[in-house]
């Protein structure tokens, strides 16, 4: 199993050269340029250098509030790209380090009404003996132009270094050698110093759920004598009629003022950047109720002679006490349902988060190093954070490796399970790689570490679920559109609403009705379940295909996916498992097969070639007691010969066989049938007598022939591209069931057959594991890569398959067919409440059955709306691939 950022031996040699220092270098894919439909907000930078951040934001209740953000981040010096996803609550920004920080950016989204949260804090101690002259400012401006980094203070007096932090995009380690870096040395870090990512962040989300719940219960519980008073028009009330106003004054206030207060807030800053959103149409709802209400209650014979005869009917009092309608009940409890709204979605957002959770919960928190002090080495155990790479860590049975590594000492077998999916523990012993989070099941061992920090296999898969649940598909952007658009049209329906009352309604009542009935209409309008509709959907869903060992990197793949017509297949490694295996040994009449097994593969013994390799793992696998050969004579392009055990060896081809004058015919038809079938004959003899055939092939996937049927049976046309030779590839695509072949290709010829279908408008994807096919998976609408493959398909792909199996592709079709399935009907419901409910909310239906909707049944139906559409994206997590090994299963 080859993990996103470990490179196997395989591919060592496939390495790009920088021409300007002549060290390998890992070369980059940009998939936006190879792709130039993707829509993005960029702006250019001078140099081209950006660094990217995720800020997690606070106080974010709909699209437009997640579009306003992303235009004031969008607008800032040096930002390149911007993207805000409201399901995540979180800002993704690419921007130009030498033009603006994230402090800068932080500050943007707090001037505009929102907030910031996730940073961590850290205090080092320093030794000053080898400080330079100067200020301390140089060391704080070097630090806040780091990456990760929103502010820095030094305090010279107690020698402080104080530093504020994103943990997802710096650790300790990396600010402690960036410190040192600068010339100073960094004496200690304070215990409890630098909050985890996950730890800080959730302790704001969590925070920010329990103020919800507080104003939830407060308004309720003030919202409810309110409600009784108001619907029973005077008729209940522990106080005398005069008094009713006022009390229902008293309650609502503080429902109003702390309950409500982020409405308003939030309403004045969208106001203050000529924008309207959410709690627009909430502030001035209830606001106009309130201050009405006030004004009625405080002076109520300015409305004494407006409202009229209705007074007395619609109060149920007399008419001569003068008592004027309020309506604090709507203000009051439309709020407590809008609060119960945001704490349900809150809490429903939170689970959808919970795949990130779980991930990042796998890594243990500490790990047991050896370092040596005072001349002795000592086991001592550390935060994993403050693990670096070079350290030698002592694992012992049971426990979780910390981070990714390579073993030096010791052999054990590891549960990787969390990784590859596989329940078989994975045996491991000196060399081998380790990866953090999977389990020690059996021996002790110790390993080097190669990745810490944010750069383990465990991190990086975690980014990408981050990435790609952050990321917005393009049906987002039309909800962001429609959003953006459906609250100024809101507004104007409302004021029409009014102004049709008022003129239309019978003088006595006209004011009360075109009030209630505009109010209705702003309520019920809220558009928070179609900021809702995509995101949560997206987030689910690839947080699901996480689960099944398929890592989605962006939400335009997720919806792209299920409209592939066509799938380009490479062969080797996707197909076939990419690794020679013997398949075939006939010996000769007369000969033993075990034994001429041990002699061949004694003559293979340290053999670097790929289908010696595969030799002698198959006398392995049969327990032939391998011996080192006396001679060794590698004959180029031919084969070998060696002495074992007294007994000339010769392993070759036909050329090595007729050299040295050994006849092959009986064998010929034998042979070339196992060309036919894609296989690689060698001709072996022994002590100058023919002794048999052997033949090594790159094994077909056992999965490969049934997800090929269940691609076909989705209606896609499977094409097999490869750079090996035809008659090899036409063997394998009979194998899978594949007819169409292109064979003996080079890497930019892949790339050229992806851009002659997407010319005929065909959506294409393309699966690959190695560096001739990033070129393709770039190109590709959508590009798949095997997890088992190299670093750069994987940074060209856009779906990764964890696992390396076919299948993944069948998995990842079901799931974007799913989850737009879903995104649909959240859009269904988001936009169904809207369009009956604002005309009934209107009076449309008063005409014909008498009937209105109050503000309060207004305010339950704008908050189941939002309710649902989150609840029916979380049956996502319900969601089981279902292929064809599945259902033979």
């Amino acid at each position: 199993m080859r993990i996103p950022g470990s490179t196997p031996d395989s591919q060592a040699a496939q390495e790009v050269v920088d021409p300007a220092t002549g060290e390998a270098a890992t070369p980059v894919i940009d998939k936006a340029a190879t792709k130039p439909d993707r829509a993005r907000h960029t702006r250019s930078t001078p140099d081209g250098g950006a660094e990217r951040v995720d800020l997690p934001i606070t106080g974010m209740s709909c699209a437009s509030c997640a579009q306003r953000i992303e235009r004031s981040l969008s607008s800032a010096p040096g930002v390149r790209s911007a993207g805000v996803n409201l399901a995540t609550s979180r800002a993704t920004v690419e921007y130009d380090p030498d033009a603006t920080s994230i402090r800068d950016l932080m500050s943007r989204v707090k001037d505009i009404g929102y907030g910031t949260a996730g940073t961590a804090r850290v205090e080092f101690i320093v030794d000053d003996s080898a400080r330079p002259s100067g200020s301390a400012s140089p060391l704080e401006t070097y630090l806040e132009r780091s990456r990760g980094v929103v502010s820095a203070s030094f305090n010279l007096a107690t020698m402080q270094v104080r530093v504020e932090y994103l943990p997802g995009a710096v650790d300790l380690q990396a600010l402690r050698r960036r410190i040192e870096d600068f010339g100073y040395s960094v004496r200690e870090i304070p215990s409890g110093s630098g909050d985890s990512a996950v730890d800080s962040e959730e302790s704001a989300r969590r925070a920010e759920y329990l103020g919800l719940r507080r104003k939830f219960i407060v308004s309720a519980l003030l919202s409810a004598p309110v409600l009784l008073m108001g619907m029973s028009h005077g008729r209940f009330t522990i106080v005398g009629p005069r008094w009713v106003n006022w009390l229902e004054l008293a309650l609502t206030t503080p429902v109003v003022f702390y309950g409500g207060g982020q409405f308003y807030r939030g309403a004045w800053a969208a106001f203050r950047h000529r924008a309207a959103d959410m709690n627009t149409l909430i502030g001035v709802g209830t606001g106009a109720a309130y201050i009405y209400s006030v004004v009625a209650t405080l002076f109520p014979r300015v409305f004494a002679e407006t409202v009229g005869a209705g007074t007395a009917s619609m109060s149920g009092m007399g008419t001569d006490q003068k008592m004027v309608p309020v309506y604090f009940e709507a203000a009051s409890v439309i709020i407590a349902l809008i609060l119960l709204g945001r704490l349900l979605e809150a809490r429903a957002k939170g689970q959808t988060g919970e795949a990130i959770r779980g991930l990042l919960r796998l890594q243990p928190k500490t790990a047991r190093i050896i370092r040596t002090t005072e001349g002795t080495q000592q086991e001592q155990d550390i935060p994993v954070e403050e693990v670096i790479p070079g350290d030698i860590v002592v694992l012992r049975p049971g426990e979780k490796v910390p981070v990714d590594g390579t073993i030096t000492e010791g052999a054990s077998a590891i549960d990787e399970s969390m990784l590859t999916g596989e329940s078989l523990p994975v045996e491991k012993s000196k060399g081998d790689a380790v990866f953090a989070a999977t389990i020690n099941k059996t021996g002790s061992v110790q390993f080097e570490a190669t990745k810490v920090g944010r750069d383990t296999a465990l991190q990086q898969i975690v980014r990408m679920v981050q990435d790609a649940q952050g990321s917005k598909a393009p049906i987002a952007r039309l909800a962001d559109v429609i959003s953006g658009i459906f609250t100024p049209i809101v507004l104007v329906v409302a004021v029409a609403t009014f102004v049709a009352w008022f003129l239309l309604a019978d003088p006595s009542v006209r004011f009360t009705l075109a009030f209630v009935n505009a109010i209705g209409v702003l309520v019920i309008a809220c558009p928070c379940a179609l900021g809702l509709s995509v995101p949560t959907a997206v987030m689910v869903g690839t947080g699901k295909g996480a689960e099944n060992g398929v890592l989605i990197k962006g939400g335009e793949a997720l919806e792209t996916a299920q409209k592939m017509q066509t799938i380009l297949l490479d062969k080797t490694g996707t197909i076939t498992t990419g690794k020679p295996e013997m398949t075939d040994l006939i010996p000769a009449a007369g000969r033993d097969a075990d034994d001429l097994l041990r002699l061949i593969a004694s003559a293979e013994k340290g053999s670097e070639h790929p289908l010696g390799e595969a030799i002698v793992r198959a006398a392995g696998a049969r327990g032939l007691n391998l011996v080192s050969p006396a001679s060794f004579n590698a004959v180029a392009g031919k084969g070998l010969e060696a002495t074992v055990d007294r007994h000339n060896v010769l392993l070759g081809n036909r050329a090595l066989m007729a050299d040295r004058g050994i006849s092959v015919a009986e064998s010929e038809e034998m042979a070339t049938k196992l060309s036919e079938a894609g296989k690689t004959p060698m001709f072996a003899a022994i002590d100058g007598k023919f002794a048999g055939v052997v033949a090594v092939a790159d094994k077909v996937k056992p999965e490969a022939s049934g997800a090929v049927d269940d691609l076909k049976r989705m209606g896609l046309r499977i094409v097999m591209m490869t750079g090996d030779n035809r008659r090899t590839a036409l063997a394998v695509a009979r194998e899978v069931g594949i007819s169409d072949v292109r064979a003996e290709i080079l890497p930019e010829d892949k790339a050229r057959e992806v851009r002659n279908l997407q010319q005929g408008k065909t959506v294409v994807g393309m699966v690959g594991d190695g560096i001739n096919d990033s070129i393709a998976l770039a190109q590709a609408d959508v590009g798949i890569a095997m997890g088992t493959g190299t670093d750069v398909a994987i940074a060209a792909s856009d779906i990764t398959l964890l696992r390396g199996d076919l299948r993944g592709v069948v998995t990842a079709i079901q799931l974007s067919t799913a989850t737009m399935r879903t995104i649909k009907q959240n859009l269904f419901w988001a936009f169904i409440y809207n369009i009956i409910g604002i005309p009934i909310a209107a009076g449309l239906l008063y005409p014909l059955t008498g009937w209105l909707m109050s503000p309060i049944l207004a305010s339950a139906a704008m908050s189941l709306s939002s309710v649902s559409v989150v609840t029916n994206s979380l049956r996502l997590r319900r969601f089981k691939p279902a292929t064809s090994s599945s259902k033979a299963a």
